[in-house]
């Protein structure tokens, strides 16, 4: 497919979804503000579980890079062990902890569903 052609066919994609969208204002504001409620809950609840899914999922990513790279760094320097323990075990910690916002974020937004 040509430039063109893709440039026509995003062109009348993007009319086609102009065209729609006035049908979408042209509703009355209760049945809007009804069916914002009736599916807020499920999108709330997908948020919360996609949200705690990806943090958990970056947390382990990051503690398992932090862990590797701290080990080595002790096999290759035994004498620093000690210091990169203690660095290693602070950075977990400090991961740890956003996975445990998340987590807490992901409960707030719970408790948001009516």
């Amino acid at each position: 497919m040509n430039r063109s052609a893709k440039f026509m066919l995003m062109m009348s994609v993007g009319v086609i979804v102009l065209a729609f969208s006035g049908v979408a204002f042209a509703q009355d504001a209760d049945t809007v503000v009804q069916a914002a409620r009736s599916s807020a809950g499920g999108w709330i609840g997908l948020g919360a579980g996609l949200g705690i899914g990806i943090a958990a999922f970056g947390g382990g990513l990051g503690q398992g890079r932090a862990t590797a790279t701290a080990l080595d760094g002790m096999a290759r320097n035994p004498s620093a062990a000690d210091q990169l323990f203690k660095s290693m075990i602070l950075g977990l910690a400090l991961i740890e902890s956003l996975v445990i916002y998340a987590l807490i974020i992901s409960f707030l937004l719970l408790g948001k569903i009516v």
